[in-house]
């Protein structure tokens, strides 16, 4: 299966040259401002996406999936697209794990304290997850911003090194976009936009 991977793109996503593939994934930060009505406007384009699979999870700015209970966030999730909150999803015996926390700061959506608070996301990961999805990167791992820090989650690292997926896709920090594989593990970040919130990257593309 054929895997296009994007990131970011912050309700610029009509702007992105979408390629075909088996499964289309988004890592989170669909909307600039997580209002319901940009969220919608952007289900309404992932799911006329051909790709036989859409998975999705929210991100920092995608206020809405954070403050709105679960049964109408289900009500406006077309069917044939698949959002991962913490969950997981199995597609041809390959096993999906997706979640949109990030490490704390500036009180953003997801937010989640460094240390044992954000771990308690991170110990629910399957120990067979193929592909992990989150929002975020984990520490040391493409996280880097313009400033020069390191901004990635320690204890996402360490999980990461216990799970050994085949990918781990993110994005979150637009200025680091790239592909890293170390051991077992390939990391994307697939964040199309840059720093200044201009379309500047191509989806990643990848063989599973």
């Amino acid at each position: 299966m054929q895997i296009v991977a994007i990131s970011d793109t912050h309700g610029k996503h009509r702007d992105v040259i979408i390629p075909d593939g088996d499964i289309l994934i988004h890592a989170g930060d669909v909307t600039r401002g997580g209002t319901k009505e940009q969220t919608i406007e952007f289900l309404e384009w992932f799911v006329e996406q051909k790709h036989p699979h859409k998975i999705f999870i929210a991100g920092n700015h995608d206020f809405f999936f954070e403050q709105a209970d679960p049964d109408e966030i289900s009500s406006i999730i077309p069917d044939g697209i698949i959002f991962l909150n913490d969950s997981s999803v199995e597609i041809n015996g390959f096993k999906f794990w997706g979640s949109p926390i990030t490490p704390w700061f500036n009180n953003w959506a997801f937010n989640r304290d460094r240390g044992s608070e954000i771990k308690q996301h991170w110990d629910m990961i399957p120990e067979d997850t193929n592909v992990l999805i989150t929002h975020g990167p984990p520490f040391g791992i493409l996280d880097e911003t313009a400033y020069g820090k390191h901004t990635g989650c320690e204890e996402l690292l360490i999980r990461v090194y216990q799970v050994r997926p085949k990918y781990h896709i993110f994005g979150h920090i637009h200025e680091d976009y790239g592909g890293f594989t170390e051991g077992e593990t390939t990391f994307i970040n697939g964040s199309v936009l840059d720093d200044w919130y201009e379309l500047k990257n191509q989806p990643k593309i990848l063989n599973l």
